[in-house]
């Protein structure tokens, strides 16, 4: 079974997910890929995982790191938890790009080489927002592209993080990864 619940944050509504136990899903209300995985008519519950998620939020939002990490629980392929997995070692107030988490992963895989697109699309479907911390990653060149919760949130949260946002810059509409 699935549970839900709601949590307002300065950025808008957070819907937050779990399995009873972990925390499954965090996505801003609204955004690309909201809700993957849950079902038609999840149950609102109060949980422990959800006053814990809340602790790390209210943390998070008030320009904190926070020094613990929710119990998650990743639904997806190998490769997709294992991107997930190298975002989490995005420290805060920092950035990684595609191609260095692609590069990460191909020495952990044992490969010569892999591809940043598909760490892309790993990255678009990351299905815990901020905690697995998608904003943090750019594209090589510096470009703030490709956030499900929209490159306005991106920025948002860089900024609240205190990123050196000096070499970055939001893309021109119509350009790729």
């Amino acid at each position: 079974m699935e549970y839900t619940k709601c949590y307002p944050s300065p950025l808008g509504s957070i819907t937050l997910a779990s399995d009873g136990e972990n925390l499954t899903g965090l996505w801003f209300d609204g955004q690309k890929y909201y809700g993957a995985g849950l079902p038609e008519h999840p149950v609102h519950r109060e949980l422990e995982i959800f006053d814990r998620t809340q602790e790390w939020l209210d943390l998070y939002f008030s320009g904190r790191e926070p020094d613990f990490t929710p119990a998650l629980s990743l639904a997806g392929s190998p490769f997709r938890r294992d991107v997930w997995e190298i975002m989490l070692t995005i420290p805060f107030g920092q950035t990684m790009t595609y191609r260095e988490i692609a590069e990460k992963l191909a020495a952990r895989r044992g490969v010569d080489k892999i591809s940043a697109h598909p760490v892309g699309g790993a990255v678009a479907h990351n299905p815990i927002s901020l905690i697995i911390p998608c904003h943090r990653v750019v594209g090589s060149n510096g470009s703030l592209t490709g956030y499900a919760g929209g490159l306005e949130k991106k920025v948002r949260l860089l900024q609240l993080e205190k990123a050196d946002m000096s070499n970055l810059f939001i893309p021109v509409k119509g350009t790729a990864l």
